[in-house]
């Protein structure tokens, strides 16, 4: 009797311990983010290893392009420690591990290949600047993290190189309060899933990830990063433009992804501010342009969304109790779904977006729980009301039901069917004269009657 008594409480004391443990969010403006993320000041947290070890690799093991090349390690090796390297321009062999702060000037005239094996340039010191090189030639073991350039110090600047070649371009573990800054990265010419990550951030934060170029890798990711600002980078041809994970109070503004799978995800996150970018063209079977999978209180607001099979999927987010996210003054345009719901927590605030030109607004997985997100003030350009006193809001309501549509939302082989003609003529029969419950999804009581010629900056009350 007392083990049953114990597997009957036992749940209910986990809960409520694990309640106290969850900071709960104060009282606040509705539509001002709070500051959430991470609280634990790990800035003198001790350095780890966490990478295995380099392998060696003799020269013969190499390709043969870099036979005879002087190794670029020599001149690291002889520059005096502070100083300024300016190495004469040509092609030096690699692999480079630098341990001490210097700046090296290459002027875009000096490269350094690894000849396909292991990792080219290993920065493992703070303050260091590397500047205008040429980077080629890493391995390509995934077990061994090959990278044009490992970074495993703080507050370094990297800037104006030309990575190629390389399984990962630019590695960061561990190292925070650096400047990523105007890098073109390309992986090697495999397969997606088997490429690299152009940038990629572990446990890393507060840097500055700005005007790189990202093309054909695999991904960006941010995991366990906090606080690091991704701004005017241009990503494609990859699968995730960025992927955070556990990464908290991360900014992406002014950015340009184009033709990768999925734009940007944030998964098991708290916080994030993603503002005016451009997301188009994310059209593969899982295309997407922004993501949510358990994240809260994340603010979208100003970006372009268009021509993407989703524009904003979200999952179980926000997840956190109390918590939202905030979706305000973006264009959705010419995307299969606009936005699609696939839980019914709620907490979805929508605010003076533009829906023009999809094929469905707004999907809302589940039943009966349309009245826990907020709509309202944003333009439909399905909206079939009137403006009879012109002050730019529709007279009624607008209302979104789901008739046919149910098919393919609760049936997801169906959704292969979606615009087909017999479904079109479904969707028009139900309409007409309803055999079925039509479910609510949204209600928007204060819709703009005009679309407008800027949306930014001009948010409801």
């Amino acid at each position: 009797m007392k083990l049953k008594r114990w597997r009957v409480l036992l749940p209910a004391l986990l809960f409520g311990v694990s309640s106290l443990l969850i900071a709960r969010p104060t009282d606040r403006d509705e539509d001002k983010p709070p500051a959430l993320g991470a609280t634990a000041d790990l800035s003198t947290a001790p350095r780890v290893g966490v990478d295995r070890p380099k392998p060696t690799f003799p020269l013969y093991e190499r390709d043969k392009r870099v036979h005879g090349l002087k190794p670029f390690q020599n001149l690291v090796d002889a520059a005096p420690a502070g100083s300024t390297l300016r190495p004469p321009p040509g092609s030096y062999a690699g692999p480079v591990v630098m341990t001490k702060p210097l700046v090296i000037e290459g002027g875009g005239q000096v490269t350094i290949d690894a000849g396909d094996r292991g990792t080219v340039f290993s920065l493992q010191t703070d303050g260091a600047v590397l500047r205008g090189l040429h980077l080629t030639g890493s391995g390509d073991s995934h077990d061994t993290d090959d990278s044009c350039l490992d970074v495993r110090g703080h507050r370094n600047v990297i800037e104006n190189l030309v990575i190629d070649n390389c399984l990962f371009g630019i590695d960061l573990k561990q190292s925070s309060d650096s400047v990523i800054r105007n890098n073109k990265v390309r992986s090697k010419p495999r397969e997606l899933g088997v490429r690299g990550d152009g940038l990629r951030l572990w446990y890393s934060d507060r840097n500055l990830v700005e005007g790189n170029e990202v093309a054909d890798s695999r991904d960006m990711v941010a995991w366990y990063s906090h606080d690091n600002i991704y701004r005017g980078n241009v990503g494609m041809r990859s699968r995730y433009s960025i992927h955070f994970m556990f990464a908290n109070n991360n900014i992406v503004e002014g950015n340009r992804f184009y033709d990768n799978s999925v734009g940007v995800y944030f998964m098991y996150t708290e916080g994030g501010v993603m503002r005016n970018n451009l997301i188009s063209h994310a059209t593969s079977a899982t295309g997407m342009a922004i993501g949510f999978k358990e994240a809260s209180n994340a603010l979208i607001e100003g970006n372009e969304i268009i021509y993407c099979a989703v524009g904003i999927g979200s999952d179980l987010s926000p997840f956190q109790p109390d918590s939202k996210i905030w979706l305000r003054n973006n264009r959705f345009a010419y995307n299969g779904i606009a936005v699609k719901l696939t839980s019914e927590l709620g907490g979805n605030v929508v605010t003076d977006n533009i829906f023009e030109g999809n094929l469905t607004n707004v999907v809302q997985a589940g039943r009966g729980k349309s009245g826990l997100n907020e709509w309202r003030g944003n333009y439909w350009d399905d909206y079939q009301g009137f403006d009879r006193d012109g002050n730019g809001v529709g007279d009624t309501a607008y209302e979104l039901y789901a008739y046919a549509d149910q098919i393919w939302i609760e049936l997801p082989s169906a959704k292969f069917f979606k615009t087909a003609p017999v479904m079109e003529l479904l969707d028009f029969l139900e309409r007409l004269a309803p055999f079925s419950s039509p479910e609510l999804t949204l209600k928007d009581d204060r819709p703009r009657f005009l679309k407008p010629e800027s949306i930014k900056g001009k948010v409801t009350g």
